[in-house]
């Protein structure tokens, strides 16, 4: 038996980590047993060995059944294993732990919450116990809870890496900025990785914040503080936008060019980002005249090598979409494909859509045919090369793994 144990584990240790853990916890219970018989308790040899062997065998018949997928059979041993010795209490955190991925969190809520009461519980357990609560409301989607518990574990102990690790997150995903701020520079003192990427992104997001509101000094505060942890595109962009405000379009076009050399993957939605909406009506009426400006300047463009692009292209036959020209655009897109292939369905989609704006109907769906014979996978713009996200929106940081700058524009839909 312990042998296919062994076996099974292997295979899937990833998807099964409860399972080990549940063996794992078996062989402390083994440590404790020895400890205990050496220090010499009180119970005689005879009972601490029945007692030790009860325990175990509820923690192995536990395993069997997470193998099979019987989490109700298994929270049955757990709690046998528990009530044979209650001063170990490595089978509440399995327990609680079982619960908390079985969906059953107020269980693992009363679990911590009576193991963290215990007047005799080491300052270790103690502090194990509070992280577990903490992951519990974070499951529970109890936010404010969350925060607040994660942050009682850091006034123990404040190098708890996984903890700042969460309250990054947490904070990222509800965009409270300066908190998000806060524990990405403390994460960056003490872990070991370089979080100068995020940090940059951050920071460019309270930049964003400030810019909407009209308020472009504090703005370009943050943008060249991101710009000294890392000059990530979204660092980039929001410069374009700070020199447009502050009517240096010449400079605003250079920018532009020395972006899309470096990064022409990203042409595709860079003037997505640029179509900024500043809530000062005034302002924003000032910054879109400005934005034109730019815009017709990129039309204008003749950079041969840049624009054999496909993404930079486009970009290119969108804009000229949105400002109503699609004539103008699908002269442009058919000039380009006599020169290079239609990479990816999305051009293909873009032509058939402007054929049909310019009602050449039998060209459309000759073009329509030959699209429906290779079309494949998503019809979303966007996806996040670490986890496969799709999104038609641009993210700088993905919603799913919550990696910042992973998107990627997708050419097959």
């Amino acid at each position: 038996m312990n042998l296919d144990l062994f076996l099974w584990l292997k295979e899937n240790i990833r998807d099964h980590a409860l399972t080990l853990a549940v063996v794992v916890v078996t062989i402390i219970l083994v440590y404790h047993f020895v400890v205990d018989r050496r220090r010499g308790p009180l119970l005689s040899n005879k009972y601490r060995q029945s007692l030790f062997e009860l325990q175990a065998t509820h923690f192995l018949n536990a395993s069997q059944y997470l193998m099979s997928g019987q989490k109700e059979n298994a929270i049955e041993e757990l709690l046998s294993a528990a009530d044979a010795h209650k001063e170990k209490v490595e089978a509440y955190f399995a327990l609680g732990r079982l619960y908390r991925t079985s969906g059953e969190v107020h269980k693992a809520v009363g679990i911590h919450k009576s193991l963290i009461a215990r007047e005799n519980l080491s300052e270790a357990l103690r502090l194990q116990a509070l992280k577990e609560l903490a992951v519990d409301y974070d499951k529970a989607g109890l936010v404010d809870k969350a925060v607040e518990t994660f942050k009682d574990v850091l006034k123990i102990n404040r190098e708890q890496l996984e903890v700042i690790k969460n309250l990054c997150r947490i904070f990222e995903d509800i965009a409270d900025w300066d908190q998000a701020l806060n524990y990405r520079l403390m994460l960056s003192k003490l872990g070991p990785e370089n979080q100068s990427d995020t940090i940059s992104h951050i920071l460019i997001e309270q930049s964003k914040d400030f810019f909407q509101r009209g308020e472009f000094l504090a703005s370009k505060e943050k943008c060249e503080e991101a710009l000294k942890h890392s000059p990530s595109v979204s660092v980039r962009i929001q410069n374009i936008k700070l020199l447009l405000v502050n009517h240096k379009v010449t400079h605003a076009q250079v920018e532009l060019l020395e972006l899309l050399k470096e990064h022409p993957l990203y042409g595709s939605f860079v003037f997505v980002e640029l179509f900024t909406v500043i809530k000062n009506q005034e302002k924003n009426s000032a910054y879109q005249l400005e934005l034109k400006k730019l815009n017709d300047y990129f039309l204008e463009l003749e950079d041969l090598e840049l624009l054999k692009d496909p993404s930079v292209q486009l970009a290119k036959v969108r804009l000229l979409k949105n400002q109503g020209r699609s004539s103008d655009a699908l002269d442009v897109l058919e000039k380009w494909k006599k020169s290079f292939p239609l990479q990816g369905e999305v051009m293909k989609i873009e032509h058939i859509q402007l054929l049909i704006d310019q009602n050449r109907q039998s060209d459309a769906l000759k073009e329509t045919n030959e699209l429906l014979v290779s079309l494949q996978g998503s019809s979303t713009r966007h996806f996040c090369s670490q986890c496969g996200h799709n999104s038609d929106h641009v993210f700088w940081r993905c919603p799913q793994c919550h990696q910042w700058e992973t998107i990627q524009f997708r050419w097959k839909v």
